[in-house]
């Protein structure tokens, strides 16, 4: 699923096609030399048909990179494919060769910026450098695709199979072993349906299958209110919610085809009106793949929403379409002239746009409302590419049927029990189709499995299929330091008990003051999601708004709060560094006073004439650090970065809730 708005300010380098004597295969060999970085990858190019089949003229250079086995001259090669479609995979081989190193010993690695994408010759439609230029989504899609001109049927998944094949022979290898991580999958799911004789194994991480994606997204909506249900198991929800799918559906029917409305508090305590709609719950769910406490948080967001507080659900609907969206080497135009061209939408291809989008809404609304539910049919029409699709100029007629077999080769297919991009009924269905894959369904994990598992299931069950010994199941255990869902906001101090050893309103006016610390460092945290590897260490600044109001910033090895509330009628200033900690609370409602830093880094100080200490609790930065560490960072890399600096941030708040 892609949502177009966070795409429309891509800046894409300008490419080109060689244009002469027609190329049927690849040149013989690669000339392969180390590349600019170091003597570890080497670098080559391969030359194949612009189009595979002969009928146009032109070329197209692929840029690879190989790491080469250890054993001298392999006969077989790996070849790692990244996701998209429109993602380039040459800034992850170092990552690849790391993921599949036990199993590269006697092969090469091969990576390759498929057609279209980074260094192989990139598309780039002029549309897309100035989309304001366009009155409308759907202008700016026929827009480019007129300016990509007739070759934009050129980048299909078939073209990339015939692209895989002219690699294989330039490198003269007699096998392969295909590697791909969701689109990644599609690609080598094709290449092994077409060369058959040439496939040593697949390795297909969170599939898209053969006949995908639905551009309905059915499997997605299927799996839902199985996701949700999965995040409240072992009591994980309780006194939040009891069934997180009616919470959904009561918040949904709210909007009544709508938005729901609601005041936001930015990184600089300024309030603005916000707006949250189906489908910005829906990407949010979405993002989760990568983010368990971004998913924890939507959940109780969503508890909150139902029973009439839709404050937490507005401040994260901002807080996540405010994110980069696709990464920089994203190529745009690249994803919808292969996805436009090649997915099997509910239309005529020969109808205008208006009669497809038509002919796509009589489908949607003759399927079940169980369907899409807790969504709708007209979620789903706006969920995928329907809308920018519709107003793409088809030059290939609609794909057939396909049910060309698999070779029944040695297969592991991984699927994260989590993964709502690519669930794993899709998993299931390609599992089926080959006689001997071992399928394994990775509990706790999204989307991308081998680099996104907390524990190494699925790394084990890698090493084990090519070493000749049984894949394992993964055990059922408990998420390590999963984050649980937040408490439910309060709506007012009363609804709190008092902390831990005080009473009345000093204790309730001390636990609120916990909540609202924990609230800070869950929100400074999400903020980290989206920062690449440098930004982590080098960010300035990190702020986030209250969720009633004021704001909070983390610098210099600190935090500042101004006037935080959480609770309404409570608020939080003051700093907190390692050596001192001075807040003053306040408010309409609470019971004013200061706290300080005292023995064993626990909160001393009175509060509404009481003396009153919050003790210090190692669980609760553990559980931030450890259970938020999967979804920190891009998988260059990034992760290490951004958790050393969430390891900052909570060393300095060890009295938030865990």
């Amino acid at each position: 699923m892609r949502n177009i708005p966070k795409r429309l300010t891509l800046a894409l380098v300008a490419a080109g096609v060689w244009i002469g004597v027609p190329a049927s295969s690849a040149q013989a060999q690669i000339a392969w030399k180390p590349c600019a970085d170091g003597n570890e990858i080497a670098c080559g190019h391969v030359t194949v048909a612009l189009d595979p089949s002969g009928a146009v003229p032109g070329t197209i250079t692929l840029a690879l990179q190989r790491h080469r086995s250890s054993v001298g001259d392999a006969r077989s090669a790996i070849i790692a494919l990244a996701g998209g479609p429109g993602q380039p995979a040459l800034p992850f081989t170092e990552s690849f060769d790391e993921l599949l190193g036990p199993i590269a010993a006697t092969r090469d690695l091969i990576v390759f910026d498929q057609r279209g994408i980074g260094l192989s010759h990139p598309l780039s439609c002029h549309a897309f450098e100035n989309p304001r230029l366009s009155h409308s989504v759907g202008q700016l899609i026929a827009t480019c695709a007129s300016q990509l001109g007739p070759t934009r049927s050129l980048y299909t998944t078939a073209d990339t199979v015939a692209d895989i094949e002219a690699i294989r022979q330039a490198g003269e290898y007699d096998k392969l072993v295909l590697y791909g991580t969701s689109y990644g999958t599609k690609v080598a799911e094709e290449y092994a349906q077409a060369h058959p004789s040439h496939v040593e194994a697949l390795v297909l991480d969170s599939v898209v299958p053969p006949n995908g994606p639905d551009a309905l997204n059915r499997p997605t909506f299927a799996a839902v209110p199985r996701v949700l249900s999965q995040l409240c198991a072992a009591h994980a929800c309780a006194r939040i919610t009891s069934n997180p799918t009616a919470d959904l559906r009561r918040v949904i029917a709210r909007m009544a085809g709508g938005t729901l409305r609601g005041r936001v508090i930015d990184g600089f305590g300024k309030a603005h009106e916000e707006t949250v709609d189906a489908n910005e719950l829906l990407d949010i769910l979405l993002e989760g793949d990568f983010s368990s406490v971004l998913r924890a948080e939507l959940l109780t967001s969503i508890a909150a929403a139902a029973r009439g507080d839709a404050a937490p659900l507005e401040r994260l609907v901002a807080l996540v379409s405010s994110g980069g969206g696709e990464p920089e080497d994203f190529d745009s135009p690249l994803y919808y002239a292969t996805t436009c061209e090649e997915v099997s939408f509910p239309w005529n291809r020969a109808a205008s746009a208006k009669t497809r989008l038509a002919q796509a809404r009589k489908l949607a609304a003759a399927l079940p409302a169980q369907t899409f539910a807790p969504f709708t049919a007209n979620d789903a029409l706006h969920a995928g590419d329907i809308q920018e699709c519709a107003h793409w100029p088809s030059s290939l007629p609609a794909p057939p049927l396909d049910e060309t077999p698999f070779p029944n080769v040695p297969a592991l297919i991984l699927s994260g029990a989590d993964d709502l991009r690519t669930p794993t009924a899709n998993a299931r269905e390609v599992a089926a189709q080959i006689p001997d894959a071992h399928l394994l369904v990775v509990p706790h994990t999204g989307h991308a499995v081998l680099t996104g598992e907390p524990g190494d299931c699925a790394t084990k069950a890698l090493r084990a299929m090519f070493s000749a010994k049984p894949v394992k199941p993964c055990r059922a255990t408990p998420a390590p330091a999963s984050p649980r869902p937040p408490p439910l906001p309060p709506r007012h101090l009363g609804q709190l008990s008092a902390a831990p050893g005080s009473h009345g309103l000093p204790g309730r006016t001390l636990h609120a003051v916990a909540l609202t610390l924990a609230d800070t460092t869950r929100q400074l945290f999400l903020r980290l999601k989206d920062v690449s590897l440098t930004e982590a260490f080098t960010l300035p600044t990190l702020r986030a708004g209250g969720l009633r109001a004021g704001w909070a910033e983390y610098a210099n090895n600190g935090f500042a709060l101004h006037g935080v509330s959480y609770v309404p009628g409570v608020t939080v200033s003051g700093i907190i560094r390692s050596e001192r900690v001075d807040l003053r609370i306040g408010g309409s409602a609470d019971a004013h006073g200061t706290l300080r830093l005292g023995a064993h880094h626990a909160l001393v100080g009175r509060l509404g004439g009481s003396h009153v200490v919050l003790p210090a609790d190692s669980r609760a930065s553990a559980a931030i650090v450890d259970g938020n560490a999967q979804a920190s960072s891009d998988a260059a890399g990034g992760r290490a970065a951004a958790v050393a600096r969430i390891r900052e941030l909570t060393r300095l708040l060890p009295w938030v809730q865990p």
